[in-house]
């Protein structure tokens, strides 16, 4: 006689690539839609992503997993060809994370993964899902370097059961023609909406002008003693987030100016908030940061970063926000243009990630149950 088994609960493995900590920060509301839908989650990473995942959610099992460990150099013209020197780097790290995968899944009988920007983290024998909004990646040596490199990203995307990108599907967009190239890859192509671990604020009073850092060394420094310099003789309250999760080192400046190594989520969404402007780089995670919560924000793009630049231009084009190139950056000035640009703030659909990982669980639940019910009645049969 054939019983009938309740739906598990499958265990998914979210694991964000570590350049920056902008695939992290994203995937932290794809991380509690999971639990939401009463997934196990397991978490991979290293380093700054390690540091700020575990701070977030201290309850989840964390597996060591081996970064690209990309770097950077300080001349924004040698970037491109130092990134080339690095392709067979990343092509070995992309072919260990992939065998490191194959363990991973047997060891903790993980169900499903879901890689943001992780090349090497998809499985023959379970759904593995891509995330990036990167479909058209850019770089600075022209159209035909830009046409090489998507067909070799869409080769690895390819690979994977499905490709969710964080945007909006048609016109009303925040990554233009990063995420809604001309040519789409050829799997299961799901547009989830804008990702973001905020809310949109209700917040009326404002209190400070807060500067939020990211992305990778050098740059990161750089901008940080630019902006700590401009600030010497500020006389507004500013909060300073360094990003950096995971250390203690402690900085000062002026009486005005609070500093923090880093802000937990909750904490950095009152902040935000509070803020009559955020400054910040014009990456991707910290755009739908600011839109989410709707802020008025300066974005400086990171020099050497096609897709930062263009993000910049097209946020600018459609008043989203207002972004000066870091060569340009004048921190008084920037708050007088601030003060008169005529911001603008797109609607998402906010349900549409609930919605796509709802759905994907239903899938796994069914799945998982079809599979333990056959081998539940396949045993008594014997």
């Amino acid at each position: 006689m054939s019983q009938v088994i309740k739906p598990m609960k499958p265990n998914i493995l979210v694991a964000p690539l570590d350049w920056g900590l902008g695939h992290a920060t994203r995937c932290i509301p794809v991380i509690q839609s999971l639990l939401r839908h009463h997934c196990t989650v397991f978490l991979a990473g290293e380093g700054s992503t390690k540091s700020l995942l575990q701070k977030e959610f201290p309850q989840l099992k964390f597996l060591p997993l081996e970064g690209y460990r990309i770097t950077y150099t300080k001349n924004k013209l040698t970037l491109p060809f130092s990134i080339i020197a690095q392709v067979p780097k990343i092509i070995s790290a992309i072919k260990k994370e992939q065998q490191w995968l194959q363990n991973i899944v047997e060891k903790y009988a993980i169900d499903a993964v879901i890689s943001d920007n992780r090349y090497g983290l998809h499985h023959p024998h379970i759904p593995s899902v891509f995330l990036t909004h990167q479909l058209n990646i850019k770089t600075s040596l022209g159209k035909w370097a830009d046409a090489v490199l998507q067909n070799i990203n869409y080769k690895y995307i390819n690979q994977f059961s499905e490709c969710w990108v964080p945007d909006a599907e048609g016109e009303n967009n925040l990554a233009g023609e990063l995420s809604h190239p001309a040519k789409i890859p050829a799997k299961s192509l799901k547009y989830i909406g804008p990702l973001s671990r905020f809310t949109s604020s209700t917040v009326e009073k404002k209190k400070h002008i807060l500067m939020l850092l990211s992305g990778p060394e050098p740059q990161r420094s750089i901008i940080e003693s630019s902006l700590l310099n401009q600030l010497k003789n500020f006389d507004q309250p500013v909060i300073f987030v360094r990003g950096l999760p995971g250390q203690d080192e402690e900085i000062k400046v002026s009486g005005n100016v609070t500093i923090y190594n880093h802000l937990p989520a909750k904490e950095l969404e009152e902040k935000i908030s509070e803020a009559f402007f955020v400054i910040s780089r014009s990456g991707y995670s910290t755009v739908m940061d600011v839109m989410a919560l709707q802020k008025k924000s300066i974005l400086i793009a990171t020099p050497g970063q096609p897709e930062q630049k263009y993000l910049s231009k097209h946020l600018m084009e459609k008043n989203f926000a207002l972004c000066i190139p870091q060569k340009k950056f004048v921190l008084k000035t920037a708050l007088n243009l601030a003060a008169t640009f005529d911001y603008r703030f797109p609607n998402f659909n906010n349900n549409k990630l609930d919605e796509t990982i709802g759905q994907f669980v239903r899938d796994l639940q069914l799945k998982k149950t079809i599979i333990v019910t056959k081998n539940f009645n396949r045993k008594n049969e014997n």
